[in-house]
């Protein structure tokens, strides 16, 4: 029997009590405590059992008792600061930033991500990339950037993980309400859903809009869970990362196409747009579409209005996570779209393939991302690098280090993660800047003040809250599973509040290696079993719901975990989400981490930790690799950065300095007590980290990266191309077309050297070059002597590039160029001349994959 009718039926808030709405729909509860503590203080398990959701908190409050608190004179007076500080926040105008935009109602950026982890009541995330994305967001609010975000709905999001009797990892997908969740349908003026369309091979499928306030920024949901759709259309925001090759076509065909639509829907029209991951790649061609149809473009000039106005960060180094789709499968759903910009479908595909010429080769969403950008980065430099490498084919003719991806390392949003207990004594201490001026050097550099008993008591405070959780969570995890009373009544006995504890959480993908510290149980064993300086370990983490390697890394964690020697001392989590997370970043004692370099692309776990004082303990990989010290003063290293060609034999060397680093190092470090009982040493590390690593790894800075490196140069380019009608636009990519012509033709000639066979180090060498340019203009071109340090087969063991000038034109297209380089070192150092297009539009030269070298 169903319902003729259905209504949310919503508490009824006593008038002095409304405000609580505006506090509960905006996720700046997560991140400020003088907010979220008003809906906690009124039932702080009704609250927990709530994962924090303040709309669902709000909806199961018992009427009476909303009576009651609007008598409640002390009460009141707290919801009155807390609004208070709510308008302040949201009523804050200007930015440090100034993006020259004449209407300021209207977002610059457009941020697109297929995942967004913001607090655990909006379970729309898998794992770092959307909590990375939900930091990017809660920064840019701070700093008051204007950003708007883009993303999909969920239904039932990323799957809850559970464990059968044996320890293998089962998926459950539940349902979640909208309705009870800090998000709203976007209405219009009257009343009406905002809806729009988007064509899949023929059919419509219809897209309602959610809206999240997240501070001062919006992030707007495609949902395509209502009626006008059938039920397969239903199921394309139904789960993340979810379902086969095709249904991931269509949901990156929502998130770009539909993205792109969904803000002409709302009235948006931001210049830039910035693509968190490939998946979104497919907004740069509805972009390019609709400047060609509305403003009568070319594909050539809307196609360099676009790649110079637009942002791609890759986030990963391993081949397999970036998709990738059978040229067969993609047709009946662009092959029109390609012809209606002017494009064979050949030549579309060509936009997705590393070889264009290659027709067997699959459409690559990171290579079309590339290429509709002038802006691409990776998240650490260590990652910089290897992305270069990783996608030197979209570039051939350039060396490695020449390949146009740089690198923004990634930040953790601080009010977010730290500890409030720490954060309240980095507010006496450091000042409440550390908040809202998180990448201030000033200010971390007042954390040598903290007294040392003060912090520590706080770490030993937060790692008895976690052991606390722990003890519960295994409890109900055993529960649910039918474990015996025994065991039960051990689950509240397990782990030491006072024990040296150990942290690793994250996904188990088998490069990510959790099965390092389980190479040599015995030894593991003989640690964790230790009266004397107790050692323990706790584990959490998910296998996607098809690596069934990665699964029998968790069971076979599991089953040491429940081992007799073991069970008091290792504890593996189930079901790991951001409630774990910050449990266990604010109360480990050291963050283990053991990727297989260099395939960790950053590892924002770690930098989470260190923001609450918990020491670094990894392989040189990520964002580890560009802040440790060799003096152990931060933390401490798995091996040098070494690289190996035998993962095998990597493993066991690995393994074996994990173990000796832990017995050599870390536990007579943690165990060396002086007057006091307290780590002297140890402590003095946490304030190093904080002094030297939180100005530097927070998302602020990141964001104010990004706007100096990307934002803003991408908004300039879009105004100067805009103008007149696109006359910019046009002229560079007639000027484009005409550079492509003549390319092919350039020659030079008669280089020479004015110097002997041996030069002293940092003598200049100058020399000279007659270029011929085929009718291009000086000024069309840039021609640079490369020269470096050679290794005995010649090759370049690495590079400086210094500009040549045009000393005289000796007719018929040919000019003499000169510059001079000075070797920096002793040793055999060579050089060569190459030539590069140039343009005042074009930021970077190697953008257009052109360069002539000399033969």
């Amino acid at each position: 029997m169903q319902p003729l009718r259905v209504y949310s039926v919503v508490p009824r808030l006593p008038k002095k009590l409304e405000p609580l709405w505006d506090l509960a729909y905006n996720f700046l509860f997560v991140w400020n405590s003088d907010v979220s503590s008003i809906f906690s203080s009124i039932d702080q398990k009704l609250w927990r059992d709530c994962q924090q959701n303040p709309v669902a908190f709000l909806n199961n409050l018992p009427q009476q008792q909303l009576e009651e608190l609007s008598t409640d004179e002390f009460f009141l007076q707290r919801l009155d600061e807390a609004i208070r500080i709510h308008k302040n926040y949201l009523s804050k105008q200007g930015s440090s930033f100034d993006f020259k935009d004449d209407d300021t109602s209207q977002p610059v950026v457009a941020y697109f991500s297929f995942e967004y982890g913001i607090g655990l009541s909006l379970p729309i995330y898998s794992g770092g990339l959307g909590i990375l994305a939900g930091d990017h967001l809660k920064s840019s609010s701070d700093l008051n950037i204007p950003l708007v975000g883009i993303g999909l709905c969920y239904q039932h999001g990323y799957f809850r993980q559970y464990m059968t009797q044996d320890g293998w990892q089962q998926e459950r997908y539940p349902n979640h309400d909208f309705e009870e969740m800090p998000i709203r349908v976007v209405k219009d003026d009257n009343g009406e859903e905002v809806r729009f369309t988007v064509d899949l091979k023929g059919e419509q499928l219809h897209v309602r809009i959610w809206q999240v306030n997240v501070g001062r920024v919006k992030l707007y949901l495609l949902d395509t869970n209502i009626s006008e759709n059938p039920p397969y259309f239903k199921e394309v925001t139904s789960k993340l990362y979810g379902g086969e090759l095709e249904m991931r076509l269509w949901q990156e065909i929502l998130l770009g196409i539909g993205g792109i639509k969904a803000l002409a829907a709302l009235g948006l029209e931001p210049k830039v747009i910035h693509m968190n991951e490939g998946h979104s790649a497919f907004a740069g061609l509805e972009r390019i579409r609709i400047y060609m149809t509305e403003h009568g473009l070319s594909f050539e000039a809307a196609m360099e209005l676009v790649a110079s106005s637009s942002i791609f960060t890759t986030h990963t180094p391993v081949p397999a996570g970036n998709d990738r789709f059978p040229p067969e499968m993609m047709r009946p759903y662009f092959e029109t779209y390609a012809s209606t910009m002017g494009l064979a479908y050949k030549v579309f595909l060509a936009l997705g393939r590393e070889d264009p010429r290659d027709d067997s080769e699959l459409f690559c969403m990171t290579v079309l991302a590339l290429r509709l950008s002038r802006f691409n980065n990776g998240v650490s430099k260590l990652h910089g690098k290897v992305s270069r490498n990783m996608w030197k084919r979209v570039w051939p003719q350039y060396p490695v280090e020449d390949v146009p991806i740089g690198a923004i390392t990634n930040g953790v949003h601080m009010p977010t993660f730290v500890a409030s207990d720490l954060g309240q004594i980095f507010d006496r201490y450091l000042g409440t800047n550390w908040r809202e001026d998180p990448d201030c050097e000033r200010v971390w550099r007042q954390a040598a003040n903290i007294p040392d008993a003060e912090l520590w008591r706080t770490h030993e405070r937060l790692r008895e809250r976690l052991v606390d959780f722990v003890r519960k969570r295994l409890r109900k995890q055993l529960s649910s599973i039918g474990a015996r009373r025994k065991d039960m009544e051990l689950a509240d006995e397990v782990l030491d509040p006072q024990a040296l504890t150990i942290g690793f959480a994250r996904r188990f993908a088998t490069y990510k290696r959790a099965n390092l510290i389980l190479s040599d149980k015995e030894r593991l064993i003989k640690l964790v079993s230790d009266k004397k300086r107790p050692i323990q370990f706790i584990f959490a983490g998910k296998a996607h719901p098809k690596d069934n390697e990665g699964k029998k890394l968790i069971q076979d964690l599991i089953q040491l975990c429940r081992r007799e020697e073991c069970r008091m001392n290792m504890v593996f989590l189930e079901d790991y989400d951001m409630r774990i997370a910050s449990y266990m970043v604010q109360g480990c004692d050291v963050w283990l981490n053991t990727p297989r370099r260099p395939l960790e692309a950053c590892g924002t776990s770690g930098m989470k930790a260190m923001a609450n004082g918990v020491l670094q303990f990894s392989t040189l990989d990520g964002w580890w690799d560009e802040a440790f010290e060799p003096d152990n003063s931060l933390g401490w290293a798995i091996g040098r950065g070494e690289d190996y060609t035998d993962h095998a034999y990597q493993d066991f060397v690995e393994s074996q300095t994990l173990y000796k680093v832990l017995e050599n190092d870390i536990i007579p470090d943690f165990y060396d007590r002086g007057h006091g009982n307290l780590p002297r040493n140890w402590i003095a590390k946490i304030k190093t980290a904080f002094s030297n690593l939180g100005p530097v790894f927070n998302a602020n800075r990141m964001v104010e990266d990004y706007v100096h490196t990307a934002y803003l140069p991408a908004h300039n380019n879009y105004l100067v191309m805009e103008k007149d009608g696109f006359k910019a636009a046009k002229d560079l990519a007639a000027w484009r077309m005409d550079l492509m012509t003549k390319w092919s033709s350039l020659k030079v000639r008669n280089i020479t050297a004015e110097a002997h066979t041996e030069v002293y180090v940092q003598e200049p060498i100058i020399v000279s070059a007659e270029v011929f340019l085929n009718g291009l203009k000086t000024e069309d071109v840039q021609v640079e002597i490369y020269s470096g340090p050679v290794g005995q087969d010649n090759d370049f063991l690495g590079r400086q590039t210094v500009q040549m000038t045009p000393e005289e034109d000796m007719g018929s297209g040919w000019y003499l160029y000169q510059g001079e380089v000075l070797p920096q070192e002793a040793g055999k150092f060579g050089f060569t001349v190459r030539v590069l297009p140039h343009h005042p539009l074009l930021l970077d030269p190697h953008s257009l994959g052109l360069i002539h070298w000399t033969e």
